[in-house]
């Protein structure tokens, strides 16, 4: 038996500007605390960093007030040695719906020219075709094209499959394969096969990305370079492991020595770590409780943000003892959608689903939009056989989809360019835009008209563990206690106060949140944001807190029992809320980017 070739030299991408972050603290690093240690990032011989996707564009225009395209021109300056690397959700982009080809085409082009270098493209469902436009535009920008699998677990996701589709993205034209364990689902022995038989399937070098959720990273990562693997992703020690990724120092010193020896300088390493060990302190307000080893991952497969961001709903509803049911459901749900992986965005709509089913007490007694997109093909080609029941209850006699979702989509570049207008001052304005067009265009409005305001930072804490605010001694860290619940609060900044309202950014539990608080007297003449509870049948309302995204109905309406009124948006999820009953809709208490509670009345119809 002829022995599997390996590298002499191991290639480390640090993932630090964008993953570890992203994993750890809600992608809530600014540009400013990238800079100052950019000069020794460019020193260290690292083969990329990656700085750039993922949920960075989101983070930058939602929370941080910064402009993405800025970020990526200012750390292309400052890093002019070393490859940049971004996350590239193939037809998604950064969004989560996929685009127009046209907008892929103009996306990547522009990342290109500002700085992108490597672009690791993957699909949430292993759809090669869903890759194709991105990857032809990577390499028509003259850039590194990096096939992605979503790597999983399930009966139909057999390393047979996982190295077709590594062929048929070697085909496709990429320059790199990358194993993507975005949940740390990844075990020693199973990646050294996996590894192995990619290397002996394909030619292109072959890249190990996984987080140390369980535990098992680094030795998933010394395995996959024993059996051929070329590349590996670590985190600067101050923010790895857990749902992050394994230290690079730990790695480079692991393999110095070795034939595998990565040829950093340790050093420098350990200097830059010390630099951001004392950056990690100035987020503390972002750092979440499940960023620790948690091996139950292994079972139901759910990523640390996914828990942390149900645990979040979940006490919204007053629900927190169920939790246990929704990550049980989760599985369920998966295996009905025919075993997607879960990452963005499938994560999102499985476990918002899962949430669904076990709060209603019914399974699929509302099935999100999201969900009904899946079932019909919107997403892709689902990686196994979904529920037939469940499709045909979710689209009914719909035809479903069985071509590249983009194939039906027109161009998008032109109207987008009309609808955000002088506002946007460049392409990739528009590309902004593109994304996220809600906050998109706020961002834009905002740069334009001077009032970017982005969230205010906590200081460090003193010793005891209080904060102060504005060093006046103000606690800002609460512990509440809610029917034998308790929580921990803290105020991690406040806004612009505007029409007699204050916004405050508040983090329960690791979780931000935005609130609104008005003064108690506006608030209760006003009458208009405090809605009566529903007690009729013909009183509209939604199960799960969340926002409005369009109102479907006018007053003087006539309308169908089951029929659309609203539709809401609740963990990135959108759903349709129906009319209980046949009737006339007399009152409408919401509007377009209202904030909803369950139980409220929203519309009221009779009968």
């Amino acid at each position: 038996m002829t022995k599997t070739p390996v590298s002499k030299k191991i290639h480390v991408t640090d993932t630090i500007l964008r993953d570890a972050h992203q994993s750890l603290l809600a992608t809530r690093m600014r540009t400013e605390d990238m800079l100052p240690i950019c000069d020794k990032l460019d020193k260290v011989g690292y083969w990329s960093l990656e700085c750039w996707g993922g949920a960075t564009f989101d983070a930058c225009v939602r929370f941080l007030k910064e402009d993405p395209w800025e970020r990526l021109r200012q750390l292309r300056a400052a890093l002019p040695n070393t490859r940049l690397q971004m996350l590239l959700r193939g037809q998604n982009l950064l969004g989560y719906r996929h685009y127009s080809d046209d907008v892929v085409k103009a996306f990547v082009a522009k990342a290109a020219v500002n700085g992108i270098d490597v672009f690791r493209i993957f699909d949430a469902m292993n759809d090669v075709r869903n890759l194709r436009v991105a990857i032809e535009a990577v390499k028509a920008a003259g850039k590194h094209a990096q096939g992605t699998i979503a790597y999983t677990t399930s009966p139909v996701h057999t390393i047979e499959a996982f190295v077709a589709q590594a062929r048929q993205m070697e085909a496709m034209g990429c320059d790199s394969v990358a194993i993507k364990d975005m949940a740390g689902l990844l075990t020693p022995y199973a990646t050294g096969e996996l590894v192995r038989a990619l290397k002996s399937e394909q030619s292109l070098p072959v890249f190990i990305h996984s987080h140390d959720t369980a535990g098992m990273a680094t030795m998933c990562q010394l395995k996959a370079i024993e059996n051929g693997a070329d590349h590996i992703d670590t985190a600067i020690s101050s923010f790895a492991s857990g749902t992050s990724h394994p230290g690079t120092e730990s790695m480079v010193a692991a393999l110095k020595g070795s034939e595998y020896d990565t040829g950093l300088n340790l050093e420098l390493l350990q200097e830059i770590g010390l630099y951001f060990y004392a950056v990690r302190k100035k987020y503390h307000q972002f750092e979440s409780e499940f960023t620790a080893v948690d091996t139950r991952v292994q079972v139901n497969q759910v990523p640390g943000g996914m828990i942390s961001n149900l645990a979040n709903q979940l006490k919204e509803q007053g629900a927190l003892n169920r939790m246990a049911e929704v990550l049980a459901e989760i599985p369920r749900v998966r295996e009905d959608l025919g075993f997607p992986p879960l990452v963005t965005p499938t994560s999102q709509i499985v476990g918002t689903q899962a949430f669904f089913n076990v709060l209603a007490g019914e399974r699929y007694k509302t099935i999100t939009n999201e969900v009904k997109l899946y079932l019909q093909g919107g997403y892709g080609k689902a990686p196994g056989i979904v529920n037939e029941k469940l499709r045909r209850q979710a689209i009914g006699s719909e035809e479903v989809i069985d071509v590249r979702p983009a194939d039906l989509l027109k161009p998008e570049m032109t109207k987008l360019r009309a609808e955000i207008g002088t506002v946007a001052k460049s392409e990739e304005d528009v590309l902004t835009y593109a994304m996220f067009p809600d906050i998109g265009r706020k961002f834009l409005e905002e740069r334009a008209a001077g009032t970017l305001a982005p969230e205010v930072l906590l200081p460090i804490p003193e010793a005891g563990g209080v904060t102060s605010a504005g060093g006046e001694g103000v606690p800002t860290e609460f512990v509440i206690d809610v029917h034998g619940e308790t929580y921990r609060v803290d105020i991690t900044g406040v806004g612009v106060k505007a029409e007699g309202k204050r916004h405050f950014y508040l983090s329960i539990d690791g979780m931000p949140e935005e609130v609104v608080f008005e003064p108690l007297n506006e608030f209760v003449s006003g009458g208009s944001s405090k809605r009566k509870q529903a007690t009729a049948p013909g009183h509209v309302s939604t199960a799960m807190p969340g926002n409005i995204v369009d109102v479907l109905v006018k007053e003087g309406d006539t309308v169908k029992a089951g029929q659309a009124v609203l539709i809401t948006e609740a963990m990135k999820m959108e759903t349709e809320v129906q009319s209980a009953i046949a009737g006339k809709v007399t009152a409408i208490h919401v509007a377009k980017g209202d904030r909803v509670n369950p139980g409220e009345i929203l519309i009221e119809i009779e009968g």
